[in-house]
């Protein structure tokens, strides 16, 4: 899961180069052990994007790496120790730390979350959310099943403050090249590169 300090780093990195127009790098990774695995996206952006269009890079750049790090956690070997790949929250949550950073710091008045003793009494009931799988920055909504005790998860929709910044798409304009599209390192507890 990219949490929003990825996202945020992600952002100084994009307002630093506008300035001088350069690749910019972002990276995810999983320690587990004493191992440091994990994938990496690089793009050259040319200077001079707008404030908006710096937005809508740095989403589709967390978008894209998102969806190759919770591919990775779901293969082969790393889908032995754990369920994480495209777990029911995974993406959602990462859009929402991208939002938290680029609009509302604190946007959990407009979400209305459950309690921590609703949201256990829903993962007793439904199982653990690394069993759902999704592969959409759309959530997962699970009701209450005091009240629908027959009812399935299904898919929700984002509030509309999760809506307001659309990823960049147009790559044929020049601004925006693909240098690194799909990177992958692993790392001994040193540091050391292992692959």
């Amino acid at each position: 899961m990219l949490r929003g300090v990825i996202s945020k780093n992600l952002w100084i990195k994009l307002t630093l180069e506008n300035h001088r127009g350069r690749n910019v790098m972002m990276l995810h990774t999983h320690n587990r052990w004493f191992l440091r695995m994990g994938k990496f996206i690089k793009w050259r952006i040319r200077k001079g994007r707008s404030y908006y269009e710096r937005q809508s890079i740095a989403l589709a750049m967390m978008m894209t790496l998102a969806r190759k790090f919770e591919a990775f956690q779901a293969s082969f070997p790393v889908n032995l120790v754990t369920d994480s790949g495209f777990s029911g929250e995974d993406l959602v949550s990462d859009l929402l730390g991208f939002y938290r950073v680029m609009s509302i710091e604190n946007p959990f008045p407009f979400l209305r979350p459950v309690s921590k003793v609703e949201a256990l009494r829903r993962w007793d009931h439904y199982g653990p959310i690394g069993s759902f799988k999704n592969e959409s920055f759309l959530p997962i909504l699970f009701p209450d099943p005091a009240r629908f005790p027959h009812a399935k998860p299904r898919r929700g929709e984002l509030p509309p403050f999760m809506k307001t910044i659309r990823p960049y798409s147009d790559f044929n304009s020049g601004n925006v090249a693909v240098a690194t599209r799909n990177g992958s390192f692993m790392q001994g507890g040193r540091g050391a590169p292992l692959v």
